[in-house]
């Protein structure tokens, strides 16, 4: 079976989890292909939203995973989370899947608070993450309150020196919020770390994303539930 992800960006940290939480779910032989183009993430950063070019690359590439014939993509990046929803209708007509890896995660964040703290180390992916937790609780039926926390200068940091700025962050919602969710899947190596010092849930998208992934595939009838 043949699963293909899609990246604007990567780090080591988030490439080993993504395939580690895939290969956990849906077994150690299944096939990743991945996917990245860093200049999606760029074009993002520099206009603050989702233009139309960095949308139709990012598109591009889950009908590359389709002609590759990945039986479901993922969508590894949460600040163009809406243009993997934009093309669902498409997905469905290919048999493709089309998986958000933060949607699961939002919606656990509702279940589990009604304080939601949201970290990021870029606006463009702080905004789209608590759009998507709203969405999350108006389907819920529940009414959270978004707390949003800019990790500032932590893009590029080495893994110690980004572990501390993430938790000088968190100390500044951690007594406001019930629950913390990474918006980055980058982040999540930090998840266990911010958890055990302030007590709280700290959610990370790339386990979210395996499950979903899953989830697809029993829908779709590839694998058994």
């Amino acid at each position: 079976m043949k699963i293909g992800v899609v990246y604007t960006s990567t780090t080591p940290e988030l490439i080993e989890d993504v395939n580690r939480e895939i290969k956990g779910v849906l077994g150690g032989d299944v096939e990743i292909y991945a996917q990245q183009d860093p200049s999606i993430l760029a074009d993002v950063r520099d206009a603050g939203y989702v233009t139309q070019a960095p949308a139709a690359r990012l598109i591009k590439m889950f009908l590359n995973a389709a002609e590759e014939g990945c039986e479901a993509v993922l969508n590894a990046c949460s600040s163009v989370g809406e243009v993997a929803d934009s093309v669902q209708v498409m997905a469905a007509y290919i048999g493709m899947p089309v998986v958000r890896i933060d949607e699961e995660m939002c919606r656990d964040a509702v279940r589990k608070g009604l304080k939601i703290g949201v970290m990021a180390t870029l606006p463009t992916t702080l905004i789209p993450t608590c759009n998507t937790i709203n969405r999350m609780a108006r389907e819920c039926n529940r009414h959270v309150d978004v707390k949003e926390c800019l990790v500032e200068n932590a893009f590029g940091l080495d893994q110690e020196k980004f572990r501390e700025r993430m938790s000088a962050s968190a100390e500044t919602i951690a007594k406001d919020v019930d629950v913390i969710v990474l918006a980055q899947g980058s982040m999540a190596y930090c998840a266990n770390y911010l958890s055990g010092k302030f007590g709280l849930p700290v959610l990370a998208s790339p386990s979210y994303g395996a499950e979903a992934l899953k989830a697809a595939l029993i829908k779709k009838g590839v694998i058994n539930g």
